[in-house]
């Protein structure tokens, strides 16, 4: 067993799961990652991430941001961190840019095209949406489909994980849609650089210091891909021999720096400019990460407090993204070894004010009272759908059941024939995951008859 991995092995083009020979690519127009990117873009599953919550479940207010205006911004803090770390790379191993042909934007469009699709699994009302979903399948309620599964299958379920949901979007095709199978058909390194964890649900490991060990990244039913994914790659082993486990590829650690920056930053702005943190007190903290001086003279004036948060993210953002390069490169060995396994952020000079912005977050932003309200609202929501749709699956003779089986797309209930009851119940939830916040509410008003629909 190697003790460390390789970029040549690292780099690859190969698609997973498709018969691209047939069709014929110049990268000197798009490359193949450039590929990559452009195929989430135009999945419907992406564009579903317009209407889904990233800070405020439901906003009213423009200036607040989605799912999918969090997953363009991480893509473009992406592409930066990947470009500039691309750049080292290549100057350390020339080797790379002979016959494998590796550019510097390579790496710029992996880890862009990994940031563009890190929440495409997560369901309606955000973590939330996770937390109901994993308490539905540990309640009363659910424990009559359970009894067929294995300890890892319920695992999955009882710990339910947006990530793995994401992984499963991007890999699965429905037969019931087409006989091509993989998903939008990504590069086996977009898909590694997408996996922040590469594990399976069990073993748990309760208490790690590894960051790639505290969620799992595939279900069950992808865990077969993901291993023929990470062989390919020359990924290095976790685990036992029989365990689907392995040590990070070296660039999701730079889709977690992306997604920690901007969610950082960006949620801190929205709770300044929906007032729910005071202003002068997060123009103080932005400034300090920054290291300004209190008394610190600008060449801009600004009229309105607003542009100045926008011109002080820009200037963190671009502050931000130089640390992080540097402590990848700086570590790029231990990375490879598979020694380094924890947050790029955590070693940033400004971590102080990070996790005091945190904190800050948590409490005049998370815990507000109208976000409160609403995600206790969607974790009944969505566990009154799953349970709705449980039982339309497994009880169809129910002339109820029935009713509500014809209001979910046939996909998610045509199997091949020999499907297990674990499979049946994945297709379930990737109905329920696959709602937009306003979708779900709305169903569930209907089903539970909150709400009749308009008659035409």
């Amino acid at each position: 067993m190697p003790h460390t991995t390789s970029w040549d092995r690292l780099i690859s083009k190969k698609r997973f799961e498709t018969a691209d020979s047939k069709y014929s690519s110049d990268e000197s127009v798009r490359g193949e990652f450039q590929r990559d990117y452009d195929r989430i873009v135009f999945s419907s599953a992406f564009r579903r991430l317009q209407n889904k919550t990233q800070v405020m479940p439901m906003p009213e207010s423009d200036f607040v941001h989605t799912r999918l205006t969090h997953s363009l911004e991480a893509s473009v803090v992406g592409r930066s961190l990947g470009r500039i770390v691309g750049k080292s790379i290549l100057e350390r191993h020339p080797e790379l840019t002979g016959e494998k042909n590796i550019q510097e934007a390579d790496f710029g469009d992996i880890v862009a095209a990994a940031c563009l699709a890190h929440d495409i699994g997560n369901p309606p009302f955000g973590h939330s949406g996770e937390d109901a979903i994993s308490a539905y399948f540990q309640s009363d309620e659910a424990q009559p489909f359970l009894h067929n599964l294995t300890d890892t299958q319920l695992a999955d379920l009882h710990r339910f994980e947006g990530n793995a949901a994401g992984f499963r979007v991007l890999t699965y095709t429905y037969p019931a849609h087409c006989n091509l199978p993989g998903g939008l058909s990504l590069t086996y390194t977009t898909l590694a650089t997408f996996t922040k964890y590469p594990k399976e649900s069990l073993p748990l490991i309760a208490g790690t210091r590894d960051t790639s060990e505290k969620k799992y990244g595939f279900f069950q039913t992808e865990k077969a891909w993901f291993n023929t994914i990470a062989q390919e790659l020359g990924l290095l082993k976790k685990g036992t021999d029989d365990q689907v486990f392995f040590h990070r590829h070296p660039l999701a650690f730079l889709v977690e720096a992306a997604d920690d920056i901007c969610y950082r930053i960006i949620d801190f702005e929205d709770g300044l400019k929906l007032g729910l943190v005071p202003h002068q007190q997060g123009i103080a903290l932005l400034r300090q990460i920054l290291g300004d001086a209190p008394d610190r003279v600008s060449t801009l004036t600004f009229f309105d407090w607003r542009e100045e948060i926008g011109y002080l993210r820009a200037r963190i953002i671009g502050k931000l993204i130089n640390e992080a390069t540097q402590i990848f490169l700086q570590h790029e060995q231990e990375i490879l070894a598979g020694t380094y396994d924890k947050p790029l952020v955590n070693e940033l000079s400004c971590k102080p004010v990070l996790d005091e912005i945190k904190s800050l977050s948590i409490d005049l932003i998370y815990r507000n009272r109208p976000v409160l309200e609403i995600e206790a609202a969607g974790f009944e929501v969505l566990g009154g759908l799953l349970d709705a749709c449980m039982k339309a699956a497994f009880r169809p003779a129910s002339k109820h059941h029935r009713k509500i089986a014809d209001l979910i797309p046939p996909q998610y209930l045509q199997l091949p024939e020999g499907a297990s009851d674990y499979e049946r119940i994945i297709h379930i939830t990737d109905y329920v995951t696959s709602l937009t916040d306003q979708a779900a509410l709305g169903l569930y008003r209907k089903i539970k008859g909150i709400e009749l629909p308009r008659m035409y």
